[in-house]
């Protein structure tokens, strides 16, 4: 296939390796790939010191990068994921929305920034942003499936890795290097853009400057922001307490208080030498956003009680995010004991945000943390291959205000790692073990609770040929309590409810199969992930029916689980040729989630989805569209009402107007071109808010 037009697609995508387009374009010099002899298209750095292609990796995998990523682009990172087989998101409007993966969210996916975590609050509650933005990213990494050798005991769900290139690793190839994107969208008056520069100041000292800004109004939906089911089952609760129809001011049309004004950048500085790299970067984050119908069936109640003046105050909550984060990173690439290479990466951070209701502080988040991880790769010897390394995390997390539902908790996790592969053509052995300590302390009432935790994988990569791989995998992981598990008593707004802990949790075991399936020959590539996963001691939400202070209860407690579903992708190159290529895509993800012993279905898991699309490729123009189908969900837990299903038509053109010769396009989407309503059955807004209605979208990208 010609190489110029066939840039990405959904199943197979490109990055460019030279050295002014690639982050790891210095890494991957210096150790060769595990190609197995087929062409190596993408090197996947999340997922093991080894460096190895995405057709390898045994688990489901996504990069999303250059015109993938810029097509992908929303205000969130759970949006800009919710695309991707198996991928939703917790949908909480245009200012916070994490990824869920395989049905599972907050702690249990964990979200990294260059391979370290976030170090904010966006796991303890959904209406909590992850601290960054998609603008300033060259690429985006997600592992799906248990990741908790490498990252942690709450990387059980999967982990999302945001790459932006903060630290420097490579000298640009002209001495500078810098992309920019520029947008505007009709769904909510988005005016967004974000840049970086790279600049060599010698030949071994390199500069890197980035800053991003987003500023959005309220978003246009195609009808109510409630649903249908919610209208009818508010409208029957009135006519049972007053025997006569309620009527109220209902939002039609948009959704109150969910604009956006997010703004960040970051300074760094790196030093390459030829065997030795050290880098470290400043970053700053502001952000504020509204919270749409924060606080609604509360101020309904209010609204009896005080009067109309007060449930005003109640719904418009705005929240002030602040994060201040500071990174270091280091490769020494020399051999000394049995080891051929040692990499350090560091992150502290200073994260705070204030829950602003009206004009006064409602409540106040703080989060001061910091992770470090030193990986140590061995030399080769023989067939086998390693790493060993190890992980230390610290969280002091407090909540101080009406809405502390959590008690301020310190979290100190360490834990020991080792990652080893023969290769036996054809066949590689992948296995490895973790250890893990965490201690957490609830401060307030001097409770301190501690948890050991042993994770173990072993898995085969068959290569039947050169274009195959049958892969097979096995884990068993455990994941200890989380603090808001552990000790939550109070009022959470955000999800319309009073939330209980359980001091005593132990810890959440899992064991994990999944067979996977790839092909990469000719004009056909695609691939097939099945898994089944066995939960003892599942830590869940449980919704008992009753209400506290006129919220909903939510105790924290752990039962038996199982989970099991399969996503698959694919892409087919239909026509390619000297002047142009069209491609034909399809993906598609299903999940089933229940308690064991007929316990019932888990709450709020992503429904079943499939997406198909064609695309036209050339020098000077892309021209394509994408149908996407999520299904609904009759069957729910107890409290949370069915959702309907809906079909999404996308369509998009893009513009080189210098074709290869510079980095410029200028793109236009038409993005839900039927104006349907869309509601994510996993977001706790879902009944109250939609998705966005039909956007058009404009942007202009730029790379040098």
């Amino acid at each position: 296939m010609n190489k110029l037009y066939l840039r990405s697609s959904i199943i197979a995508l490109t990055i460019g390796m030279t050295a002014g387009t690639s982050t790891f374009a210095q890494e991957t010099n210096e150790q060769p790939l595990h190609d197995h002899g087929h062409d190596v298209d993408v090197v996947f750095a999340t997922t093991s010191p080894h460096k190895k292609s995405r057709f390898d990796i045994l688990q489901g995998s996504n990069i999303l990068s250059d015109d993938k990523l810029q097509e992908s682009l929303e205000a969130t990172i759970g949006e800009t994921l919710s695309n991707l087989p198996g991928v939703s998101s917790t949908a909480f409007g245009q200012g916070a929305s994490r990824p869920i993966i395989r049905g599972l969210g907050g702690d249990r996916i964990r979200v990294l920034i260059n391979g370290i975590g976030s170090i904010d609050a966006s796991s303890t509650s959904p209406d909590h942003a992850v601290a960054g933005d998609p603008l300033t990213a060259e690429r985006i990494e997600i592992l799906r499936g248990a990741s908790t050798l490498l990252y942690g005991n709450n990387a059980v769900g999967g982990v999302v890795n945001i790459i932006d290139n903060r630290i420097p690793f490579y000298v640009p190839e002209n001495g500078v290097s810098g992309r920019a994107r520029l947008s505007v969208d009709s769904v909510s008056n988005d005016r967004s853009g974000g840049g970086a520069v790279d600049f060599a100041v010698t030949d071994n000292f390199v500069v890197h400057v980035d800053g991003y800004f987003r500023r959005t109004d309220d978003f246009s939906i195609p009808g109510y922001a409630e649903s249908a089911r919610q209208r009818a089952l508010e409208e029957a609760e009135h006519e049972e307490e007053e025997g006569e129809e309620h009527e109220e001011e209902e939002q039609f049309g948009s959704v109150e208080n969910s604009d956006v004004d997010n703004k960040g950048g970051t300074f760094g500085a790196g030093w390459i030498g030829e065997n030795f790299n050290f880098g470290m970067s400043f970053n700053i984050n502001d952000s504020d956003y509204g919270v749409p119908a924060h606080g609604h069936e509360h101020g309904e109640e209010e609204e009896e009680e005080e009067g109309e003046e007060h449930d005003e105050e109640e719904e418009i909550v705005r929240i002030n995010l602040d994060q201040k984060r500071f990174d270091l990173k280091g490769d020494i690439q020399q051999d000394f004991l049995v080891f051929e290479e040692a990499r350090l990466r560091f992150g502290y951070a200073d994260y705070k945000h204030i829950e602003l209701e009206g004009d006064e502080v409602g409540t106040t988040f703080t989060n001061k943390g910091w992770e470090g991880r030193l990986e140590f790769v061995q030399q080769q010897v023989g067939k086998l291959h390693g790493t060993v390394g190890v992980q230390i995390r610290d969280r002091d997390f407090s909540a101080i205000g009406e809405e502390a539902f959590v008690a301020p908790n310190d979290t100190f996790q360490w834990g020991v790692f080792a990652l080893e592969e023969i290769e036996i053509e054809p066949i590689t052995f992948e296995f490895g073990g973790r250890f893990d300590r965490q201690t957490t302390e609830n401060k307030a009432l001097n409770i301190k609770r501690s948890y050991n935790s042993l994770s173990f994988s072993g898995g085969a990569a068959i290569h039947p040929t050169e274009n195959d791989l049958i892969g097979i995998s096995l884990s068993r992981s455990e994941r200890a309590p989380t603090p808001e598990e552990l000790f939550s008593n109070g009022p959470h707004l955000a999800t319309n409810a009073f939330e209980v802990g359980d001091i005593n949790l132990d810890t959440e075991k899992a064991i994990s199969a999944e067979l996977t399936l790839k092909r990469n020959l000719g004009r056909f590539s695609g691939s097939v992930n099945v898994y089944h996963t066995w939960y003892k001691d599942f830590i869940f939400q449980d919704e008992s029916g009753t209400e506290v202070d006129g919220l909903n209860l939510l105790q924290f407690r752990a039962q038996d689980a199982t989970f099991y579903g399969a996503e698959a992708e694919m892409a087919y190159t239909l026509i390619d040729n000297e002047s142009y290529a069209v491609i034909l895509s399809a993906s598609g993800d299903v999940i089933h989630a229940r308690f064991a012993n007929n316990g019932g279905v888990i709450p709020r898991i992503p429904a079943a989805s499939g997406s198909a699309g064609i695309e036209y490729q050339s020098n000077n123009f892309d021209v394509g569209t994408n149908v996407r189908y999520v299904a609904g969900r009759t069957t729910t837990a107890p409290g949370v009402l069915p959702t309907d299903g809906f079909t999404t038509v996308d369509a998009s053109v893009t513009w080189r107007p210098f074709g290869t010769e510079r980095d410029l396009n200028v793109r236009f989407q038409a993005l839900n071109l039927t104006n349907a309503e869309r509601r994510q059955h996993a977001s706790f807004l879902k009944d109250l808010v939609p998705l966005p209605g039909r956007n058009f979208r404009l942007s202009v990208n730029y790379g040098f």
